[in-house]
């Protein structure tokens, strides 16, 4: 590995595991500890909207520590978490909005209930991604150059497809899913499809105006795609697909064009 690629590599470490910009402070849905949100965050944005659908938001003490707690029943988790992620959209501190829900989980990963996705880096909620990295049979590998339209990282360089696990998605169909809808690839025609381990982070996050914090698992898998098949993008979220030799990523990997997830994606996938 050059000194280039060493460097860069432990800095990549660095800046994907990193303490919260503010002071923040736990957030517990029908008794489980879910998330977290920025101290002042929720002082600041009008709760009208959870008061009139009876969901109480109240800040008490837990363990020692103040906490938030929206005191509701567990079969209202859901109902009241997208309540509190409306009001932190009608108040500008949301991410982009998708319409596609996200699993809140407890610390010992129960499935409490779902959030909408723009609102999980506001309110500190764990999240799970799924990568592919995908080879031709002589080596090459396939990456994509992200939409210059997509919300996050733009223009950037990613692997062959990257993804979030929903609500609705078991790891294997987020693959699947993931994979026809950014590569036009079904993963059953892909041999073989092997996990390759995962990548953690926890860093500050700009969404909602710089008070969120990313908590995320990648799982990453690499795969063969055969000769004479090409991945073609289905969703309009790709502005392209390359099939580079390894040298050229990892030149690309040091110079910053690739996400910071794809780059240690990669990372893992070569072994550094």
């Amino acid at each position: 590995m050059s000194a280039a690629l060493q460097a860069w590599l432990q800095a990549a470490r660095l800046r994907a595991q990193q303490p919260p910009a503010q002071p923040r402070v736990p957030l517990r849905v029908a008794g489980h500890t879910v998330g977290s949100v920025a101290q002042g965050l929720l002082e600041e944005i009008g709760l009208q909207r959870l008061l009139d659908k009876r969901y109480q938001l109240l800040k008490e003490e837990h363990s020692g520590a103040a906490a938030w707690s929206l005191q509701v029943a567990p079969a209202e988790a859901s109902d009241a978490l997208n309540a509190l992620a409306a009001a932190l959209r009608d108040a500008g501190r949301c991410g982009p909005w998708r319409d596609e829900q996200l699993a809140v989980c407890n610390a010992a990963g129960e499935v409490v209930g779902t959030v909408e996705r723009g609102a999980v880096r506001v309110l500190g909620v764990a999240t799970r991604a799924v990568h592919l990295v995908g080879l031709a049979p002589d080596g090459r590998m396939w990456v994509q150059k992200r939409s210059l339209t997509k919300p996050n990282n733009p223009g950037l360089w990613d692997t062959l497809m990257g993804g979030m696990v929903s609500a609705a998605d078991s790891l294997p169909q987020a693959l699947a899913r993931e994979t026809w809808e950014e590569a036009g690839l079904r993963v059953d025609d892909l041999r073989p499809v092997v996990h390759g381990g995962q990548v953690l982070f926890s860093r500050p996050s700009r969404e909602g105006g710089g008070v969120g914090y990313m908590i995320e698992r990648i799982d990453w898998f690499r795969a063969t795609v055969p000769e004479g098949m090409a991945p073609q993008n289905q969703d309009g979220e790709v502005e392209r697909f390359d099939l580079l030799p390894l040298d050229a990523v990892c030149e690309q990997v040091a110079q910053d064009l690739f996400t910071l997830e794809a780059s240690l994606v990669i990372g893992g996938f070569l072994g550094w």
